[in-house]
């Protein structure tokens, strides 16, 4: 076998939430080029609509399925639908995320909760849906996406974010223990700052925070969403079959400084 062989995904099926936009579609498209097919679980139609046209592109199949990972219905939903178009799946990247940003002390107890369930939640229940199917496949991939703030607090207003965030290492780390048996590999990454859709307005809008950030950052630059699609591809494909528990920063240096 060929190095390069160790990372080809023809033929398996990627499971990508929140994948229509920014991190999540850049990762997509990295899975997509390495030869996966792609399910695009989302609630935005028309986002999803646009994401599998460039996905498609690539020469790979791509399907839609409209989820709302805050909803348990939905995740076995997404999951029976990609079995039922493919026949099986073999990555699963669990991306869709939100923050709110409160002071703890103004939290309702709902809107921690909302939190959790997106971030955190939707993590475990997309991974104990795909998990019968990987395991009688052989083995599959779960990779999960953290964020800096796993490492360390968001200040006063991130602190849902922050410590979901910080749980899904813990799931990763966990679900890694439990199913090494099954040959299935649970692993999490921990994007930095990038320049997607929602952050593109930020050197203009926000300059002094921009260039604190940057400074910070040993490269002295955002990312851009591309740079993800290296450790994704790697984190799906065989050249990981003896990584499992790992947590990736993918950041610029940013949390080491």
């Amino acid at each position: 076998m060929k190095p390069s062989d160790l990372f080809d995904l023809s033929g398996k099926v990627a499971i990508v939430t929140g994948g229509n936009g920014g991190l999540g579609l850049a990762m997509a498209l990295g899975l997509a080029g390495a030869g996966a097919n792609i399910v695009v679980a989302a609630r935005n139609t028309d986002k999803t609509s646009e994401a599998l046209s460039q996905i498609q592109a690539l020469g790979v199949k791509a399907t839609g399925v409209n989820t709302d990972v805050s909803q348990e219905a939905d995740i076995d939903s997404m999951v029976a639908q990609t079995i039922e178009v493919y026949g099986r799946v073999d990555i699963l990247v669990n991306n869709a995320g939100m923050t709110l940003r409160k002071e703890p002390q103004d939290l309702a107890a709902d809107e921690w909760d909302q939190v959790m369930d997106v971030n955190l939640r939707a993590g475990f229940l997309a991974a104990k849906a795909v998990y019968p199917h990987m395991k009688s496949q052989g083995g599959g991939k779960i990779i999960n996406i953290g964020s800096m703030f796993s490492l360390f607090g968001g200040g006063g207003s991130g602190a849902p974010y922050s410590s979901s965030k910080g749980g899904l290492v813990q799931l990763s780390k966990s679900l890694a223990v439990a199913w090494a048996k099954d040959n299935i590999q649970s692993n999490a990454i921990l994007p930095g700052w990038f320049m997607t859709d929602l952050t593109a307005a930020v050197p203009a809008t926000q300059p002094d925070r921009y260039d604190l950030i940057s400074r910070r950052i040993p490269y002295g630059r955002w990312g851009e969403p591309e740079e993800l699609q290296g450790t994704v591809v790697f984190l799906s494909s065989r050249a990981s079959d003896y990584v499992t528990g790992a947590v990736i920063t993918v950041d610029g240096g940013y949390s080491v400084m």
